[in-house]
């Protein structure tokens, strides 16, 4: 299974993107189902960041992909503070713009943009598994 290490810090975020596309490109993936891709693990990356180390440069992200027939499954696992997904506040994406949160749709795109997203906490570690399905062609 492929995987990279990286710095939590958002200048490695470019990183996880590449290598994440080159997940999408073996995968065969279409334009639109890659880009829903990178875009969940650059939100749970920042996530992971922002709040599982309360900011840069206090741990580390391991980041790895499996490509099966029918699915693409990318793992991301870090040693900060556990996450409860039961926690976060769901947003009011019905709100006019003007009253709605600043923050807060990172943990609702990956859901909606992922077809199977778990989360767990093992030995010490946060570990989200997210799962695109493959579409067949014909």
């Amino acid at each position: 299974m492929p995987s990279i290490v990286i710095p939590g810090q958002y200048e490695s975020l470019a990183q996880v993107a590449a290598f994440i596309r080159t997940a999408c490109q073996e995968a065969d993936l279409d334009d639109f189902a890659a880009y829903q891709v990178e875009t969940a693990v650059d939100e749970a990356c920042t996530n992971i960041i922002d709040y599982a180390y309360g900011g840069e440069g206090h741990g580390s992200i391991r980041c790895s992909y499996h490509i099966s027939p029918d699915d693409l499954t990318i793992t991301l696992e870090d040693n900060g503070m556990p996450f409860n997904p039961k926690g976060v506040k769901q947003p009011d994406i019905h709100a006019p713009l003007g009253e709605r949160e600043a923050r807060g749709l990172g943990l609702f795109i990956i859901q909606q943009w992922m077809d199977d997203v778990r989360f767990e906490f093992l030995g010490g570690q946060n570990i989200l598994t997210m799962v695109k399905h493959l579409t067949k062609a014909g």
